[in-house]
């Protein structure tokens, strides 16, 4: 069983800044593809961004210019900077794996792994 845990959620100010990890236990994220997710309260969950293990990435509309996921193999972890945030990206914000995947899905359930989740909240 993979055990992802993100941290780096909090309260911040709309235009302020996060920066969210994601790291596993027992597993390399090596050869993986991780990517973020996220939903908000009375929505469906939402793709927002994704890595692949060659360092390619892929981002939601509302990601581009704003967030920017990143990975550290040497400290298996993933993260995501997110800059200039609004609130409406208030959301729990989930990492997931797609193991052994060679691009990025958008699609939750393709994804094999999911952490339990950090919050989010962008006050105006």
């Amino acid at each position: 069983q993979v055990k992802l845990v993100e941290s780096g959620g909090g309260l911040v100010q709309a235009g302020g800044s996060l920066r969210l990890s994601c790291a596993a236990s027992d597993h390399t994220l090596l050869r993986d593809v991780v990517a973020w997710f996220r939903q908000a309260p009375g929505k469906e969950r939402e793709f927002v961004s994704g890595i692949t293990d060659a360092g390619s990435t892929r981002n939601a509309e509302f990601a581009e210019w704003r967030f920017t996921i990143s990975r550290d193999n040497a400290r298996n972890t993933v993260y995501l900077q997110m800059n200039s945030l609004k609130p409406e990206d208030t959301a729990v914000y989930y990492c997931a794996i797609d193991r052994g995947a060679f691009n990025v899905y958008t699609s939750a359930a393709l994804y094999d792994y999911w952490g339990q989740g950090t919050q989010v909240t962008v006050s105006s």
